[in-house]
Formats: structure tokens, sequence, C-alpha cells
């Protein structure tokens, strides 16, 4: 009985520590921004998928899949940004052509 009591104490315990942590970390103030390509080589380099995913606080927002050849938006805001990019054709051939840049002449 006195392990399961040490027990049940030593999990709350856990539990306010990491509430607390998180807590904390949600107002540090600190904001991340990421921006993360991927080649993925399906068939050696004839079949390559090429996406560029744009991350704010650990969410992604927006995304490039040259599969869809546009900027799909994953939040409300991310919808606004992919109009945005989208319609700019000079940028959508640059982002286009990115497969042949990044992926297969690597």
């Amino acid at each position: 009985m006195e392990r399961l009591a040490a027990a049940g104490a030593l999990l709350v315990g856990l539990l306010v520590v990491g509430t607390s942590s998180a807590v904390d970390a949600e107002l540090s103030g600190v904001f991340q921004e990421m921006v993360k390509s991927e080649c993925h080589f399906i068939n050696g380099t004839d079949r390559v998928k090429f996406v560029k995913r744009f991350i704010y606080n650990r969410e992604q927002y927006v995304h490039f899949d040259n599969d869809v050849g546009l900027y799909v938006g994953d939040t409300s805001y991310g919808e606004k940004v992919a109009r945005y990019w989208n319609s700019d054709p000079e940028w959508m051939e640059y982002r286009r052509d990115a497969v042949d840049r990044h992926c297969r002449h690597n």
C-alpha cells in the first residue's frame, strides 16, 4: 500500500512539473519559424516529389507540393498566404522548377 501511495505522489509531482514547464514555454515570448524542404525519390530520379513546408510554432501553416503544383494552406492564415503566392505566375514557375534545382541536381 505504501508503494502505491508513493507512486501516486510521484505521478502527481511529475504532472505538476510538466504542467509548469509547458506554461513557462507558452509564455516565454519566443517564436519559431521553420522552412523545411524535402525530396522524395520514388523511382530513382524519374519520379521525384518535392515538398516545401512552412511551420510556425510547431504548426504547419502552408506547404508546396510539386505533385499539386500550387501552395496549399493548412490553416486559415496559410490559405491567405497560399492565395497570395499562387497569384504570382513567375514565382510559381520558379517554385515548380525546384524539383530539378534541389532534388535531381543533388
